[in-house]
């Protein structure tokens, strides 16, 4: 591991002079960035768009770039949520993450148990995407990406524990959303519960 971050740090100080430098860390790190893009568009077009702008305005500003400790991918990661902030704005599209492809499985049971779990799945999908966009942003890294705590903690510029704290709070928020405050299946809980962030 500590090789591929000097391995990483050396090609972050030759991508400053060298496009090819730049395609490996682009190479390294696209994979990640796409899927980021596309949980948050639910679009493929969009995705490939947005993740092309995001690293032509990285390779752009590579010169201005501080190693201050975390990973490169984290300053790529904050270039890439200020990216779709933006395009949400000037679209006015709506932030839906199709969370769906995430969770997407295949039932071989009866009738009456794929409509109770499709049922299911509906109501977590509704209840994520009531989240703010910076719980469904953790959601994304710790279920799609596969990311520690720490991991994420270096993405969003936080702690572990302030990860771990999020997390734990993001779940119980969907809970709690889900089969109200008081843990009684209600059919959605709380639907207005995060409509102001």
């Amino acid at each position: 591991m500590a090789n591929n971050n000097l391995d990483e740090r050396t090609l972050i100080e030759q991508a400053r002079q060298d496009r090819q430098a730049f395609g490996e860390l682009y190479e390294m790190h696209v994979d990640r960035i796409y899927n980021y893009v596309y949980y948050r568009t639910g679009n493929q077009h969009d995705a490939e768009d947005l993740t092309a702008r995001v690293f032509f305005r990285a390779a752009q500003h590579i010169s201005h770039y501080q190693d201050q400790g975390a990973p490169f991918a984290a300053w790529l990661f904050a270039i890439t949520r200020n990216m779709l902030a933006n395009w949400y704005r000037d679209s006015g599209k709506w932030k839906l993450i199709p969370f769906d492809n995430m969770l997407r499985q295949q039932v071989e049971d009866g009738p009456e148990y794929s409509t109770e779990k499709g049922q299911d799945r509906e109501l977590l999908l509704a209840a994520i995407r009531r989240l703010p966009a910076e719980r469904q942003d953790l959601l994304i890294l710790k279920f799609v990406e596969r990311m520690t705590n720490s991991e994420i903690g270096q993405m969003m510029g936080r702690s572990e524990g302030a990860i771990k704290s999020l997390y734990h709070r993001t779940l119980s928020a969907l809970r709690d959303d889900i089969t109200g405050p008081a843990g009684n299946e209600n059919n959605g809980g709380g639907k207005d519960a995060y409509r102001n962030g």
